[in-house]
C-alpha cells in the first residue's frame, strides 16, 4: 500500500510538490479533484462534498473547501502560488458515487452526479483539461495521488487497485 505524506479530509485540500504523496479517503458522493503540473511536479488534491455554495447564502461564514464552486478556484490559486503554471494544469477526478440508490431524483439520490457535473463545468471554465476520471457507480473510493509521477491510484472495497 502507498504511504501518504498528507491526508486530505472531507472538505479539505492540500498542495505539495514531488515527491509527496497525497491521499483522501471515503469518496462516496464526494469528489476528489487532483490537479497537476507535470513540468514543476506541483499538484493539489481537494475533497469536495457539495457542488454549489449558494445554498449557504444566509450563512455568515461558508466552509469554502466543502463546495466545488469555491474549493476549485482556491485550489488553482494555491497550486499557482506554489509554482504550477495554470496553462499546464491537468485534472483527474474520482468519486461522485450514487450511494443512496432510490427511485426518483431527489437531491440526496443524485448528489454524486451533481458534484461530478459541477466539477467538470468548473474545470472547463478555468481551461483545465480533464484527462481521466473514475466517477459514478455505487461504491466508495480512496484516491492516492503521487506527485512524483502525476499518477492517481484508486482503491475500492473488494476491487483491485487501479491507476488513472
Amino acid at each position: 500500500m502507498i504511504k501518504p505524506d498528507h491526508v486530505i479530509g472531507i472538505s479539505d485540500y492540500k498542495v505539495s510538490k514531488a515527491p509527496s504523496k497525497l491521499v483522501t479517503y471515503a469518496l462516496g458522493s464526494c469528489v476528489g479533484i487532483a490537479l497537476y503540473d507535470d513540468l514543476t511536479r506541483v499538484g493539489g488534491l481537494a475533497h469536495i462534498m457539495l457542488p454549489d455554495s449558494s445554498i449557504m447564502l444566509d450563512q455568515k461564514k461558508v466552509d469554502r473547501m466543502k463546495f466545488a464552486d469555491t474549493a476549485i478556484p482556491d485550489l488553482i490559486r494555491e497550486v499557482r502560488m506554489n509554482g504550477a503554471n495554470v496553462a499546464r494544469l491537468k485534472a483527474k477526478i474520482v468519486g461522485g458515487a450514487n450511494l443512496f440508490q432510490r427511485s426518483g431524483t431527489s437531491s440526496v439520490s443524485n448528489i454524486g452526479d451533481r458534484n461530478v457535473e459541477m466539477v467538470k463545468n468548473l474545470l472547463a471554465t478555468q481551461g483545465i483539461e480533464l484527462i481521466a476520471e473514475d466517477t459514478g457507480k455505487n461504491f466508495g473510493r480512496t484516491l492516492y495521488f503521487d506527485l512524483a509521477t502525476g499518477d492517481v491510484l484508486i482503491k475500492s472495497l473488494d476491487k483491485d487497485m487501479k491507476s488513472i
